[in-house]
């Protein structure tokens, strides 16, 4: 039973991961896998971009700075102006 479970959840895990993967757009810093490096910023931190998307809405993408000082964009919302 405890086997059943254990795999249940690693596919739950392995299913989330996979889905939460949020792929960069025309504006995004690493759209068309651009290849970004940061000197100076500490490993962990995160950073904002803030840009419009050429139909009115602002873009807001939150980027991760990791280990090799590469950024993977996080999360992205979206707001239509008023």
């Amino acid at each position: 039973m405890k086997t059943i479970i254990s795999a249940a959840l690693i596919t739950l895990a392995a299913g989330t991961s996979a889905f939460a993967s949020v792929q960069p757009i025309p504006g995004s810093i690493t759209y068309d896998n651009a290849n970004v490096q940061l000197e100076k910023a500490p490993v962990g931190s995160t950073f904002f971009h803030t840009f419009s998307d050429g139909s009115g809405r602002d873009v807001n993408e939150v980027y991760k700075v990791n280990a090799d000082q590469s950024v993977t964009l996080v999360t992205r919302t979206i707001s239509n102006a008023s």
